[in-house]
């Protein structure tokens, strides 16, 4: 099993990720802040259930395909790309309701739960993350490397969790306030939108 030390160095860089504001955390604050908490809960848990694939494809290998492999790199890359710009676009284009109170581009949990599953899965730069980032903590001699990769994984899919369970709380209560505004109401869908069109942009110009 993993050591008290490495475990605690870990679980420290891992916190200081997780908090910092990345493609998971803005996905998750904008269907929060769109939807409401329940939604951006579903969402954070959509990402973890992606990171659980990513850790297992870790441990099996498959990610170690994508990283030396050029083209199906930028296969994954660009379906990911294509779909959060897809969503993107839908949310722009979609109507807002004309009750300030029915709240703004409602979406059901299940739904999101979904969404974002398929985003996080089809970020190759989170495959190569996890690759690149969870052996640095496995020591061959504290027993199985296998059972070490998964037990980093699942801390790392945990913290993760967390943070966007905190963050998904915070956005969805002032998610709540600003939807009473009716200028909002009329422009928040193309802001969520437009994010949702950025973090596939920004995806598809990563380089490996």
């Amino acid at each position: 099993m993993i050591d008290l030390a490495t475990a605690t160095a870990y679980i420290a860089v891992v916190l200081g990720f997780v908090f910092i504001p990345g493609p998971a955390t803005l996905l998750t604050i904008a269907r929060a802040t769109s939807s409401g908490t329940r939604v951006g809960i579903a969402t954070g848990g959509g990402i973890a259930a992606g990171d659980v694939f990513h850790t297992a494809m870790a441990m099996v290998g498959i990610s170690a395909i994508i990283a030396t492999s050029a083209t199906l790199f930028s296969i994954v890359k660009y379906i990911g790309a294509a779909y959060l710009v897809y969503l993107g676009i839908r949310v722009i284009i979609e109507k807002a309701p004309t009750d300030p109170t029915a709240g703004a581009l409602a979406s059901s949990a299940g739904k999101a739960f979904r969404q974002a599953v398929l985003t996080e899965v089809l970020n190759p730069k989170t495959a190569l993350f996890f690759l690149a980032f969870l052996p640095q903590f496995v020591r061959p001699e504290n027993g199985s490397v296998m059972v070490q990769l998964a037990v980093l994984g699942i801390i790392f899919v945990m913290l993760g969790l967390f943070s966007t369970v905190v963050f998904a709380v915070s956005a969805g209560r002032l998610g709540s306030f600003l939807r009473r505004n009716p200028t909002v109401l009329k422009w928040q869908g193309k802001v969520v939108g437009g994010i949702y069109c950025a973090l596939g942009v920004r995806l598809a110009l990563q380089e490996r």
